[in-house]
């Protein structure tokens, strides 16, 4: 049975994948835990009558409007990352649960 020929330059990319992939993850739990802070903000300031429904409504407009146009930037730096490496999975997946 022959061995297969593992190269320095293999395992620098597995490493780098690996690491990608826990920071990506890191990014996103943080991302998703400042989302779930703003919500609770806009929620009690909806209740004290700070705001207005109004207010929050052309305020989700106007952030679908730049979400759509930042969507189409990154999609283009989406392809740069190995998603379909099982290394940058599983550093996304421990980034996401220990981040």
């Amino acid at each position: 049975m022959a061995v297969p020929d593992i190269t320095s330059g293999s395992i620098i990319s597995l490493i780098v994948a690996f690491v990608l992939g826990l920071l990506v993850g890191f990014l996103i739990k943080k991302i998703v835990q400042v989302g779930i802070i703003l919500l609770a903000i806009v929620i009690i300031l909806l209740a004290i009558g700070v705001i207005s429904p109004h207010t929050v409504e052309s305020a989700l407009m106007q952030l679908g409007q730049t979400a759509t146009q930042a969507e189409s930037k990154v999609s283009a730096y989406l392809n740069l990352l190995p998603y379909n490496s099982i290394v940058f999975i599983i550093g996304l997946v421990i980034g996401l649960v220990k981040g």
